[in-house]
């Protein structure tokens, strides 16, 4: 094993150990990104510029220096600016185009003496789950080259599903973070939005919209989380006996793939064993509410956050430019009308707004009646699709909307800006299955902590099957 396949922490022991360099970690990204090129990860990796950033990196701990990240390698997905390096947000028109400055989050990671060791594919402007992205290609699954990485953060989950790189930053809409972190068998971590800033980070929609963090273990995304907001968590260790998780039997858990429900139901079994308390709870009103708002906030807000982004942020190009030239065939269906009466009038923002402060309200009220600390659910409905499937997945006999079917249980608590998390819980036709977490708004630390209590009582999640 490389010291690139081992958690964040143990990474900083070798590092401040001197036992290995951070140019020992760039090299191994380097020989990993060589070894699988297929997966397409990279859409801006220059591996001597890294290398140069991991001996500035050495450098600096010869001297003593000791910061969170110092040396080690992570890598942002497409969208999240960083000086020196091109940010297209997966389409033509600000592909090869450099950003002035850095993104606030990437400052903070850069403050904190984190190596960006480059940008990673995503799903084009974000709006999608597959990443078979037209304009950059397709972002290729590390346990099944034949399949989705997920969406739209498909790079960031398979450069860590793939150990290319320990951890990465992706953004999370409506399951972009978790969906991909769940299909590529790493954790990922869903801020309640707002505790991260969005500056300097290409949007969909900003009601909606949170950069967070993609990693081996949960415990290395609270770390991540931490630098990123700029906080620091006082919380304590959390003891599973007597914790109160809510089961959202309906909708989470229904229409599941039989295998992957049967992998999740084992993993409920192995918390009840080690103390948890599981309560039934019963959140179907929460499909209609969802509806009335996914949908329509993401497509009002898509046209006048992104025309404020380019005009803040200097990228030298018009909205009406940058929907015009999308690449991808189910992108370009999604935003091709939004400038030419296919809108979203603004009386139905307003309800969908309000909407949205129902579905906060009934959240709020389940965590409070049941005295549960978090809802917990499987991640997707079913395991990564091909590639190549992006209107249509099959789940169960049925052909079903690719996209909703994958963003299902992650949707409804990013509409409500709602923290969530996903750990890696083992295999379903050797494919990763992830079990979410979703917690009360702005109970990001203590959900954190739930999580990595849950981690830990759990058998390891399988590793990618061939890092090198």
């Amino acid at each position: 094993m490389n010291a690139i396949d081992l958690p964040l922490s143990a990474i900083r022991k070798l590092l401040d150990g001197a036992i290995v360099s951070s140019l020992d970690l760039a090299e191994a990204c380097i020989a990993r990104s060589q070894a699988h090129s297929d997966l397409n990860v990279w859409v801006c990796f220059d591996p001597e510029a890294l290398r140069k950033e991991a001996r500035d990196a050495d450098r600096r701990l010869a001297a003593g220096e000791r910061l969170p990240l110092l040396g080690i390698p992570i890598a942002l997905k497409d969208n999240i600016e960083a000086a020196g390096m091109p940010c297209g947000a997966g389409t033509a028109s600000l592909n090869g185009r450099l950003p002035q400055a850095d993104a606030e989050l990437v400052a903070r990671l850069r403050a904190a003496g984190a190596v960006i060791a480059g940008k990673v594919g995503m799903h084009e402007l974000a709006f999608g789950i597959t990443t078979n992205n037209a304009v950059t290609g397709a972002v290729r699954n590390p346990w099944d080259r034949a399949r989705i990485p997920g969406g739209s953060s498909g790079g960031s989950g398979a450069v860590v599903g793939a150990h290319i790189v320990p951890a990465s930053i992706g953004t999370d809409t409506g399951g972009s973070v978790r969906v991909p972190a769940a299909l590529c068998g790493v954790s990922g971590f869903r801020p309640t939005v707002g505790r991260v800033p969005s500056q300097g980070t290409a949007p969909i929609s900003l009601t909606r919209d949170t950069a967070g963090p993609l990693a081996y273990t949960i415990a290395d995304c609270a770390l991540l989380d931490e630098v990123m907001t700029g906080t620091r968590s006082e919380q304590m260790k959390v003891s599973l006996q007597g914790l109160r998780l809510g089961v959202p039997r309906l909708p989470f858990w229904n229409d599941l793939e039989p295998e992957l429900q049967h992998v999740a139901e084992s993993a409920l079994s192995a918390l009840r064993q080690a103390g948890v308390e599981f309560v039934d709870v019963d959140m179907s009103a929460l499909s209609e509410l969802n509806a009335s708002v996914s949908f329509p906030v993401v497509f009002f807000e898509f046209v006048r956050d992104m025309r404020e982004y380019l005009d803040v942020r200097g990228r030298g190009v018009a909205v009406e430019e940058l929907i015009a030239a999308v690449g991808s065939p189910d992108v370009r269906g999604a935003v091709g009308t939004l400038l030419t009466g296919g809108g979203i009038p603004e009386d139905v923002y307003e309800s969908a707004l309000g909407a949205r402060a129902q579905m906060q309200a009934l959240y709020k009220q389940t965590f409070d009646l049941h005295r549960i600390e978090a809802l917990v659910f499987p991640t997707t409905p079913r395991v990564a699709a091909f590639i190549g499937e992006d209107e249509t997945v099959e789940l169960n006999g049925a052909q079903l909307p690719t996209f909703g079917t994958f963003i299902r249980n992650t949707d409804p608590g990013s509409n409500a800006s709602l923290p969530g998390v996903t750990i890696p819980l083992g295999l379903a036709h050797s494919l990763p299955v992830g079990l979410a977490l979703d917690g009360p708004m702005n109970s990001d630390h203590r959900l954190l902590a739930i999580a990595e209590a849950v981690q830990s009582a759990l058998p390891s999640a399988p590793l990618f099957a061939n890092p090198n």
